[in-house]
């Protein structure tokens, strides 16, 4: 399993615990809102028994203050309609708005009432009491609105949860991911070092074979120079790693042309490469770094062919949004389509010695480097791969308004 499949599966379980440990608040506040709930609901009954009382007999001063302190103690709000709907007493709500015409410093809302009375009736079942003269009443009430927090508190507290999580992992994704490019940095450039002795001891070699042997129009010391200068391109690369490379206007075809000649040669005879498409399509390039794009994408599709096929380079010009589309399409073994979403990250590889870097590398320099897109366009299991390239076109087209019909003066 790679790196990459258990971070995967870490993340996973992660998120399971996380939910798990969500609906464990959720359950365990639901517990707390039905056991509120009873217990408002047996006080509203209480709250109903005692008005009913208090109305047969209103001169009873001592129910009266019971009444009075148990009003106090009532967190409902409370409507008391007669059988034909409108409004007879009310409890708890705002006390701007009044049922009473004496009250001349107030004023009855009536919209305000009808409101409050149909959010009681889609929370509750009503009560039915008696009134003074043993009128019909009907009781309404509403949860109060500690209940009402009280049920919108797991989710609040989830939601609170869930941002501090996701600022937490995106501070240290950034924080490791800015140390990994670091230590990734460090080791490239260490790498061209390296390499920069070896590459100029073969250059001096090359020059005394020449000398000595009278090897100056040997085909066999011709590879060897190209070996050489693929080295010091190679080593130049590595160099570039982390800084902010020159892009210059170049002809795609030329640049892929280039490695292809180079590549084809030390590669399988069994294998056919076909370049085809726009020959004068320019783009924005660092040589160097584009190279190496294309040289991981082509040493992955020979990988691909198990004996003998095909790879095919097209160059393609998108006029309407000035882009240049290359597609490389390998006749090779294909990708499942379960490995879509991983093959651009770090540790995926179909080869046993492969550190699975070379697709990260090229997603990176295409994407950060050339401000392109680079992406998996299609794959088949045993017909083949296409990726495909985007890159802005250095050509730009002005709309031109020119009929073809001269204007007459």
């Amino acid at each position: 399993m790679n790196p990459y499949q258990k971070k995967k599966r870490w993340k996973l379980f992660l998120l399971m615990f996380a939910a798990l440990i969500g609906a464990a608040s959720v359950f365990y506040s639901d517990f707390f809102v039905k056991k509120m709930e009873s217990e408002e609901a047996t006080q509203f009954i209480l709250w109903v028994k005692v008005a009913e009382q208090r109305m047969q007999m209103y001169d009873n001063e001592q129910l009266s203050e019971v009444f009075e302190t148990i009003k106090k103690n009532n967190k409902m709000d409370v409507i008391i309609t007669k059988t034909d709907g409108s409004i007879y007493l009310w409890d708890g709500l705002d006390t701007t708005k009044t049922l009473y015409p004496d009250n001349k410093t107030k004023q009855y809302d009536s919209l305000y009432f009808a409101r409050q009375l149909s959010k009681m009736k889609e929370q509750h079942q009503p009560a039915k009491m008696k009134g003074i003269n043993d009128e019909e009443l009907i009781a309404y009430y509403k949860d109060s609105s500690i209940l009402t927090q009280l049920r919108l508190f797991p989710y609040i507290q989830l939601g609170v949860i869930a941002l501090f999580l996701i600022i937490a992992y995106v501070g240290f994704s950034a924080a490791r991911r800015a140390e990994r490019d670091q230590e990734f940095v460090g080791m490239a450039k260490e790498t061209a070092h390296q390499l920069g002795t070896p590459i100029s001891s073969l250059m001096a070699w090359v020059e005394l074979i020449k000398t000595r042997f009278d090897a100056e129009e040997d085909p066999l010391v011709a590879e060897m120079e190209n070996d050489i200068q693929r080295l010091e391109i190679i080593a130049d690369r590595f160099s570039k790693i982390g800084s902010k490379p020159i892009l210059e206007d170049h002809v795609v075809h030329a640049i892929i042309n280039g490695f292809v000649q180079y590549f084809k040669v030390r590669t399988s005879d069994k294998i056919n490469f076909v370049l085809t498409g726009d020959k004068q399509v320019r783009a924005m390039l660092s040589a160097p770094l584009f190279d190496w794009v294309i040289e991981n994408l082509l040493k992955n599709a020979v990988n691909a062919i198990d004996n003998d096929g095909t790879i095919t380079i097209n160059i393609i010009e998108n006029l309407v949004k000035e882009e240049v589309l290359i597609d490389i399409t390998d006749t090779g073994k294909g990708i499942p389509r379960s490995k879509f979403d991983t093959i651009f990250q770090p540790g995926y590889t179909t080869r046993k010695r492969g550190w699975g870097l070379g697709l990260t590398l090229t997603k990176r320099i295409v994407e950060n480097y050339h401000r392109g897109q680079i992406f998996l366009k299609d794959s088949e299991i045993g017909k083949g791969t296409t990726f495909r390239i985007i890159l802005k076109s250095s050509i730009t087209y002005e709309p031109t308004t020119n009929t073809g019909i001269p204007n007459v003066v």
